[in-house]
């Protein structure tokens, strides 16, 4: 009996250790491993990020406390402190996971493809934008097309499903972007809440009626860095993790 009330025992351990790591920010577990799934932030340092603008992370505007960054409140102005943030590589086929918790009123984004090179002025660095909005307070939700501006929408593009359940102020949410050759997925706390094609005849019209028709193949990018948005309030991340895909 010795042996199989060993392995019963090595078995509930192995549950265990995983579920511990699933519920630990920043740490992967060893399924996640198994899978393919790595870290894009350690949870401790700003190693992988830095400034849209430059080469080094920002001196002020964000911070790290308890496994959690945090872009810092500063009155709603879009990049006017810190500054947005990216990854020192480029990603082109992945699946990306982020949690996040926003505080009352608040905006920012998720961005994809990004192309530092543009918009070198004030305001935002250029990508395609998982956006992350308080719908009832922040007067964005009210503006542009059908809600496109809302939760979890291609930002200024395609709104998220209607059905969508972001979790309450000051909890956190699970936001997944999943980019497959073209193919990319807005997913929110488990649900998929839209889906469009890069470079489609039916996104290259949306482009056209929107802020971005301003420069030339919009989001069509082959690859770029992953954003992270200063917008002026204050928003916090953790377990951002990635899984780079094959192209088919």
């Amino acid at each position: 009996m010795r042996i199989p009330l060993l392995l019963a025992g090595l078995l509930s351990l192995s549950g265990f250790i995983t579920a511990v790591a699933q519920e630990t920010p920043n740490v992967l577990s060893p399924q996640e491993k198994q899978e393919g799934w790595r870290l894009l932030w350690d949870g401790q340092t700003t190693k992988g990020w830095r400034s849209a603008r430059s080469a080094d992370f920002p001196i002020g505007g964000w911070h790290i406390k308890d496994g959690v960054l945090t872009v810092e409140e500063t009155g709603g102005k879009e990049s006017a402190a810190g500054g947005d943030i990216i990854t020192t590589e480029n990603f082109s086929n992945f699946d990306l996971k982020v949690d996040f918790k926003i505080t009352p009123g608040a905006n920012s984004g998720i961005k994809i493809f990004v192309d530092p090179n543009l918009n070198k002025g004030s305001g935002s660095a250029i990508g395609l934008e998982y956006q992350i909005l308080d719908d009832v307070r922040h007067p964005d939700a009210k503006l542009g097309r059908d809600g496109d501006r809302t939760m979890s929408s291609l930002y200024d593009l395609i709104p998220a499903a209607s059905t969508k359940h972001p979790n309450p102020i000051g909890e956190w949410n699970h936001a997944e972007i999943i980019s497959r050759g073209n193919h990319v997925e807005h997913w929110l706390n488990g649900q998929k809440v839209l889906e469009y094609e890069r470079g489609s005849p039916e996104f290259r019209k949306l482009v056209a009626i929107s802020k971005y028709n301003k420069w030339p193949h919009f989001g069509e990018l082959p690859e770029g860095p992953i954003l992270l948005q200063d917008h002026g309030n204050e928003v916090s991340f953790q377990n951002i993790k990635i899984k780079v895909l094959p192209a088919h």
